[in-house]
């Protein structure tokens, strides 16, 4: 009775679908656009206490995300760049670089509102941690060919390396809605930003670049079914 906190022990089990927009953080400056890419993995939520107005839950992911950069290629007057021998410049130089990842988040989560039946808003944050499972190229960037007019960055490396760090690490902070109903489970929609704290390329002085960390704009759909509920006619 002298608790604050109103006791859980609810489990809950599923998977979700998300898009992902990614990019990598280079310094020198590598002009990007975000790649697009899917995630998709199993998802476990343990809830253990409503504090106050607060539904306190760990939630722990297992996620296979195709992550990466799309660069910009252009030359100083913001216009594509082209080799010499396209005159009639049908393929402009593109390059992009899809990498796949597992990646494992583990947040904690606030949620406001309904836990059984009705809308909860949330919020989580917590580390995250990938492991490089391939990766893939689609360019028709040429290594030393003449182009017709001359690329604004000259910052090339990235196009030629393959990964070399195949461990990730960062921080994860996402906030959504959730909308449950009794014996059908828990349907969430969530927008999630990751900021990577690990380089994809060794940053030494004699290496390329000083920093290659990713970062992704994560937008997922997750669906939970209750595996160990409270028992508690109070909770709604």
């Amino acid at each position: 009775m002298a608790q604050v906190g109103e006791y859980r022990n609810d489990l809950a089990v599923g998977g979700s679908v998300g898009y992902v927009m990614s990019n990598v953080g280079f310094v020198p400056d590598v002009p990007q656009g975000f790649l697009k890419g899917m995630t998709a993995g199993l998802s476990v939520r343990y809830t253990c206490e409503k504090y106050f107005m607060s539904v306190c839950s760990i939630v722990a992911e297992v996620n296979i995300t195709q992550t990466g950069w799309k660069e910009d290629i252009l030359d100083v007057d913001n216009e594509p760049v082209y080799y010499i021998d396209d005159p009639n410049k049908t393929s402009p130089l593109s390059y992009e670089r899809k990498v796949t990842y597992l990646q494992i988040p583990f947040l904690a989560r606030l949620g406001w509102g309904r836990e059984r039946k009705g809308l909860q808003g949330f919020f989580q944050a917590g580390p995250q941690i990938g492991f490089y499972l391939d990766e893939s190229t689609k360019s028709n960037v040429v290594i030393g060919k003449k182009t017709a007019n001359t690329r604004a960055s000259q910052v090339v490396a990235q196009d030629s390396m393959a990964i070399q760090n195949k461990f990730d690490y960062g921080i994860a902070v996402g906030a959504g809605i959730e909308f449950s109903l009794p014996k059908m489970g828990h349907l969430m929609l969530e927008g999630r930003y990751y900021y990577g704290l690990g380089n994809i390329f060794k940053n030494s002085k004699s290496d390329y670049f000083g920093k290659s960390n990713y970062g992704q704009i994560v937008i997922k759909a997750t669906y939970l079914f209750d595996i160990v509920r409270t028992r508690n006619s109070k909770i709604k």
